[in-house]
C-alpha cells in the first residue's frame, strides 16, 4: 500500500508541475458545454432537455484528452520500465496511475459540473443524480482509457488510435449515465441505471489494470 501511495503521489506531483494539462481538460469541458446554447438557441426548454446528454458527452471527450499521456511520458523517458521492474506488481502500479489520472481529470470535471448544469438550465431534480452518475462513471472512463493508453505505447498517431479503441467501450457508460438523469427528471427511479454504472465500475476495477499491465509488458518487450 505504501508503494501504491507513492506512485499516486508521484503522478500527482508531476500533474501539478504540468498544471496546464488538467486546466486544459477542464477548460475544454466548460467550453464544449458553453458552445451548445449558441448552436441550438437560448430556449430554456430545449437546453433543459439536452443538458444531461451534453454534459456527459463533454465530460467523456474531456477525459480522453489526457489519456495519451497516461503512460506515454514515462515510456519515453524510461521511467515506465523502472516502475515495471520494481517489487510491486505492475497491475498495482497501473491502478495507482489510474487513480492519479482520475484525481487530476475526473474529479475536476465533477467539481465543474454544478455550474454548467445551472448554465444549461438542468432541472434541480437532476443535479444530485448527474453528479452521482459522473462520480460512478468517470472512474470507469479512466480505467477503460488506461487499456487504450497502454496499447498505443510506441505507435505513431497514438491519439487517433486511442480514440478508436476506447470510444466504443465508453458507449455503455454514456448511455446509463445519461439515462439515470433522464429517469430522475421523468419522475422514475434512477436506481437501476446507477446500479449498472456501479457494476461496470466493479467489473473494471480488477480487469482494466490487469489488461493495461499486460499491454505495457508487451510494449516494453518490443
Amino acid at each position: 500500500m505504501s508503494r501504491f501511495t507513492a506512485v499516486v503521489k508521484r503522478d500527482l506531483r508531476l500533474a501539478l508541475r504540468q498544471g496546464m494539462d488538467s486546466f486544459m481538460v477542464v477548460m475544454f469541458f466548460v467550453l464544449a458545454v458553453v458552445l451548445f446554447p449558441f448552436g441550438v438557441g437560448p430556449e430554456t426548454n430545449i437546453l433543459a432537455r439536452i443538458s444531461s446528454g451534453v454534459i456527459w458527452v463533454a465530460a467523456l471527450l474531456a477525459a480522453m484528452l489526457s489519456l495519451e499521456r497516461l503512460f506515454q511520458t514515462d515510456y519515453e523517458d524510461g521511467s515506465l520500465e523502472l516502475l515495471a521492474t520494481q517489487p510491486m506488481a505492475l497491475e498495482i502500479t497501473v491502478a495507482a496511475k489510474i487513480v492519479a489520472h482520475w484525481l487530476t481529470t475526473g474529479l475536476p470535471l465533477i467539481a465543474a459540473t454544478p455550474l454548467l448544469a445551472v448554465f444549461m438550465n438542468l432541472p434541480v431534480e437532476g443535479y444530485g443524480i448527474l453528479i452521482l452518475s459522473l462520480a460512478l462513471g468517470t472512474p470507469v472512463l479512466s480505467l477503460i482509457g488506461a487499456i487504450g493508453a497502454a496499447l498505443i505505447l510506441g505507435s505513431r498517431r497514438g491519439g487517433v488510435l486511442l480514440s478508436l479503441l476506447v470510444l466504443p467501450l465508453y458507449i455503455p457508460v454514456l448511455i446509463f449515465g445519461v439515462g439515470s438523469v433522464e429517469a430522475a427528471l421523468g419522475g422514475f427511479p434512477a436506481k437501476a441505471h446507477l446500479l449498472i454504472l456501479s457494476g461496470l465500475l466493479i467489473a473494471a476495477l480488477p480487469l482494466c489494470p490487469w489488461a493495461g499491465a499486460g499491454a505495457i509488458r508487451q510494449a516494453l518487450e518490443t
